[in-house]
């Protein structure tokens, strides 16, 4: 059996999207990461089913939730918040490992939230949902 702890997950970004120039770099001031996949769902019961609700799947999407200390010196923290704050795409591979399998899309940062605990370093929590996109979401590695 090949378990993977979280430790050894690995969040990449790239600027621009998945089609933007430069490469895919490792997001290392991260804790938590947390990626959400979901599909929509629509009944389609009919009487032949004996009495059961029959349904099948629609759309899917996805989001990454995570947690990164407030560093203003730091490449990933600085290009999560430019994303942000100027509503620009930024292309997310969220992996079991460095060259693992995952989530591959271009998202757009929702929620951009920054913690203050008294005795804790200053955080941000991070929602990254999957946004329009001439290069579709993709599941990599896998």
């Amino acid at each position: 059996m090949a378990i993977k702890l979280g430790m050894e997950a690995v969040l990449k970004h790239k600027v621009g999207g998945q089609a933007g120039g430069g490469s895919w770099t490792a997001l290392g001031n991260v804790k938590d990461v947390t990626l959400n996949l979901e599909t929509g769902e629509a009944d389609v019961t009919t009487r032949a089913n004996a009495g059961w609700r029959a349904t099948v799947g629609t759309l899917k999407e996805a989001s990454v939730e995570f947690e990164m200390v407030w560093d203003t010196a730091d490449a990933g923290f600085t290009a999560i918040k430019n994303a942000f704050f100027n509503n620009a795409v930024i292309g997310l591979q969220v992996l079991d490992g460095t060259s693992g399998q995952g989530l591959q899309a271009d998202f757009s940062i929702i929620n951009f939230s920054r913690s203050e605990a008294l005795e804790e370093a200053i955080t941000v929590s991070v929602t990254a949902k999957v946004t329009y996109s001439a290069t579709a979401p993709s599941w990599i590695g896998g």
